[in-house]
């Protein structure tokens, strides 16, 4: 019998997991129990996501205002230009308050019309009225304040970020420029830090082929452990988020560690093989807000093997529409259940039958679910449990 239901995602509850959790335990154990308590049943090639939050959290991996200013106080000297943050209360906004701790002059170039993940710092429109060209155009705070008024607010969250950042650095000597050109700072310094996070590479590279000297990026920051705190040494402080107002939870560590013994653990328990991954934000873009969700340096920072690589499918309404527009009811789905069968055996979706399945990587997609599913607020289900992902219209 043909499947009357596809792909399932449910939000798992779980207990508050604090420092020192067993966090294998505690994700099996709610597993389990919501499959006892919801009455499903667990197969092979379900998916378990858990939060990244969880993980860092469970490990203990925060750090303080204080040990971004150590960290920050041992590779700069007297002055910092910081480069193309992202817009962000939960995220930047810590990492400058630690900055701001060192008592350093501070240089702070923002992307313009918005920045890396779509937050607004203008109206688009109105800057396209003012002529204001973002490819070479740079604006001072002054002149930004003359063309957009003294109260910009983001859409959403109704902050004027060019205010908040510079209330933030209040006690030093702050000078906040708008321009898409990283090589921009260097007329004011060329000890800089790189503080965007999906063009990083890019921008590093131009800035030390413009002659930058001291050169880092919040990956190379907090990616050690030193005195007792958090750390991460591929991310550093990316990906980190506000904790409290002087603690930030960093990106977690060791996030394969975690997948492979959940799965592990499953096996024992259920007999079944269940994927695993470790989740941050998902990779979708609010159309409205154009924001792209995005701000973690990757969707997924652990997952189990199985998770690997992108979908082979083939596009159903393409088929209907196309070479099986002539049949019946009965006879296309026959012919599509022989399709999907076909390329399940040659593992390969012949080209035009697969157009428009736009080839992502299967844990950005799940990552996007499991986001969306878990919530950033009040839910309380840290655990995804995803089912069906992988059936297709063949499956029985």
């Amino acid at each position: 019998m043909i499947r009357a239901v596809g792909t399932t995602a449910r939000g798992i509850r779980a207990p508050i997991v604090k420092e020192g959790d067993d966090l294998v335990d505690i994700v099996v154990d709610s597993v389990l129990n919501a499959s006892k308590s919801e009455n499903f049943e667990l197969k092979d090639r379900d998916i378990i996501g858990i939060t990244e939050s969880l993980v860092a959290r469970a490990q203990g991996n925060y750090a303080t205002a204080e040990d971004i200013a150590k960290d920050i106080n041992s590779k700069y000297d007297d002055e910092i230009g910081i480069v193309f943050p992202i817009l962000s209360r939960n995220r930047f906004a810590i990492v400058l308050r630690g900055i701001a701790l060192t008592g350093k002059k501070i240089f702070l170039l923002l992307n313009y019309p918005s920045d890396e993940v779509g937050n607004q710092l203008m109206d688009m429109d109105k800057m396209d009225e003012l002529e204001i060209n973002p490819y070479t155009d740079v604006l001072t705070e002054k002149k930004y304040r003359d063309l957009f008024g003294e109260n910009v607010r983001h859409p959403f969250t109704g902050m004027d970020y060019v205010q908040f950042y510079r209330d933030l650095a209040k006690n030093n000597d702050v000078e906040i420029y708008l321009s898409n050109d990283p090589k921009t700072i260097l007329n004011y310094t060329k000890d800089i830090l790189v503080a965007n996070v999906h063009n990083r590479k890019k921008t590093k590279r131009i800035l030390e082929k413009a002659g930058a000297n001291k050169l880092y990026g919040l990956e190379d920051l907090l990616n050690k452990p030193v005195d007792n705190h958090g750390y991460n040494p591929e991310y550093g402080l990316l990906g980190s988020n506000l904790a409290t107002e002087t603690k930030v939870k960093l990106f977690p560590r060791d996030s394969k560690y975690y997948v492979d013994e959940i799965q592990k653990k499953m096996k024992e328990k259920t007999g079944k093989t269940i994927e695993v991954m470790v989740y941050g934000d998902g990779a979708f873009k609010d159309p409205i807000g154009r924001i792209w969700e995005l701000a973690d340096p990757i969707v997924s920072p652990g997952y189990t093997s199985g998770l690997e690589g992108t979908p082979n499918e083939i596009k159903l309404k393409y088929l209907v529409d196309t070479e099986l527009s002539n049949l019946d009811e009965e006879e296309a789905a026959k012919a599509i259940r022989e399709k999907i069968h076909k390329k399940d055996i040659d593992l390969i979706c012949d080209e035009e039958a697969s157009l428009g399945t736009t080839p992502r990587r299967i844990t950005d997609l799940l990552g996007s679910l499991c986001d969306l599913t878990s919530g950033s607020g009040d839910k309380g289900t840290p655990i995804v449990l995803i089912q069906g992902y992988f059936d297709n219209y063949a499956t029985e």
